[in-house]
Formats: C-alpha cells, structure tokens, sequence
C-alpha cells in the first residue's frame, strides 16, 4: 500500500514532540524510536476517562492531536498507538499496525481487541507498543523468538508458539513468565481498529465500560487506578493499595498519572461516583 497510512501527514510533529519532551534526533534509527518509545510512555497516561463520562472514542488524527497534544489528556491503546503511529510515519519509519489477543495470564482465547506496532529497521522487525497501559513496554522488542531484556527494574520476554502460530509477549513476575498478550503478524489499519475500538468502548463486558481505569508504567514504579484503588506496584513486587475518595481523584489523575482534566470533566467524573 502506498502513500499515508496513519495520516503523518495530518500531524503537528512540533506540538507533538514537545508534549512528550523529545527534542533529539529525528532521523529514523533505532535510537530514536528507543527514545520517542521512552518518552511517550513517560508523557501520555493510559484513560478511559471518556468512556466513563458516556462520549465517544473519536480515532481521527484532529480528535487525537486535540484530546492528548493540545489538552494533554491520555487515551487507552488505539488512541495512543495510532497517534505515536502517525508522529513515527511522519518521521520516515516504516510502521505497522497488529492486532493481539489480551492474555493477562490466563489460557482462555479472547477477541483481537489490542493494538499494536511493529517497525522495520535495517532487516530486523521491532514491537513497540506505547498503549498497554501498567505493564507497558518501556522500549521496543526486537521481534525474535526467545528474546528476554530488561527494561528498567522489570524484565519482558517474546516467545513463538508454534501450537497457536503467535507471538506472546511476556513479563517476568515473582513467580515466573507471566502471559501479557499473543498478537499475529497480519497487518491491521486504522479502520480495523476503529471496529475494535467500537466494541471496547461500547460493550457491557468491556472492562472499560464500567468503571475508571488509569494506568502509568515507570521504571521503577507502575501506578494503576481502577474504579477507586490505586495500586502502586514496585519491582520487587510489593504492592501499596489504597481506596481514593471520589473527590480527590481529579488531582491524583494530574499528579499521578501526568492527565489534565478541565474542571467540567473534573466535576463530572467526581459526580459519576455518586451514580
């Protein structure tokens, strides 16, 4: 396929990079794609905070740019992997989108509801990923059967399994691997996720219909709100967890998790505790 595929051209790269504090290199290499992984991860939150106030999920390059550039808000994985998308094929990667099943460590088989990229650089295939939420990647994987590194204080891992022709992308926990998701290499678009993107946004049993869920990976340290506990997860795997009152969870979106509400949204999202 030729021409755009994720619409850089739509893109303010300037307003972009400056919301994610990237000012190095922007020729297309493996260290810049390390360093505009790290830094996404770093500047945008995992929210479902739209879905709870009943709006839509816009995926369109304007809503994306407005909603995490310009009013620095975050967004779950199709927004924040179709807007790192368009900065990377703004930038001259060559970028494709997947599609993965969620395993969290479990065996049964659910739909292709995640997204995700792969890069090719040089001959060699990567998996970058800014839209998974607390246990995000922080840096791109080399697509490569048994591959294992350290990332930070924590550790992912790819495997192929044959059985089920997939990848699975892997954390070590304290107790061993640790299943993340299992993802084909087809090729997946925008308007394939704008499919998923319905269902996830829509649907009773989405876990992102229901309730509040926020999440910041970090080197050290990975923050998770869902509903009203905040868990701060560390690398030795201790686990702090605490009940937040409704009303403070405004602020904590901003402190915590690096996401700007207006005072609307703020009022409103305090209100639907109440519900």
């Amino acid at each position: 396929m030729t021409g755009s595929t994720w619409g850089g051209e739509q893109l303010d790269l300037n307003a972009y990079l400056a919301r994610i504090g990237y000012a190095g290199d922007r020729r297309p290499t493996l260290e810049t794609l390390r360093a505009l992984h790290a830094a996404h991860g770093a500047a945008i939150g995992f929210e479902n905070v739209e879905i709870v106030l009943g709006r839509p999920i816009l995926l369109d390059l304007e809503a994306l740019q407005a909603k995490m550039v310009r009013q620095r808000r975050g967004g779950y994985c199709y927004e924040q992997n179709l807007l790192y998308a368009a900065a990377l094929e703004r930038l001259g990667f060559q970028v494709s989108g997947l599609g993965a099943r969620i395993r969290m460590g479990e065996d049964k088989v659910r739909a292709v509801t995640h997204a995700l990229l792969k890069v090719e650089l040089a001959g060699t295939e990567w998996i970058t990923d800014v839209g998974f939420g607390g246990e995000a990647l922080l840096a791109p994987l080399p697509l490569r059967d048994g591959v294992e590194e350290a990332q930070g204080a924590w550790t992912f891992g790819l495997v192929y399994e044959k059985e089920s022709e997939a990848w699975v992308l892997r954390s070590r926990h304290a107790d061993g691997w640790f299943d993340l998701y299992a993802f084909g290499t087809e090729q997946r678009f925008p308007a394939d996720y704008a499919v998923f993107n319905h269902y996830i946004s829509t649907h009773p049993r989405s876990p992102f219909t229901g309730k509040i869920v926020v999440q910041k990976p970090g080197s050290e340290l990975r923050r998770t709100l869902v509903g009203r506990e905040l868990t701060l997860t560390r690398p030795d795997w201790s686990r702090e967890v605490r009940e937040a009152a409704p009303e403070e969870i405004p602020g904590l979106l901003d402190t915590a998790f690096g996401i700007t509400l207006s005072a609307a949204d703020a009022e409103a999202l305090v209100a639907t505790y109440g519900e």
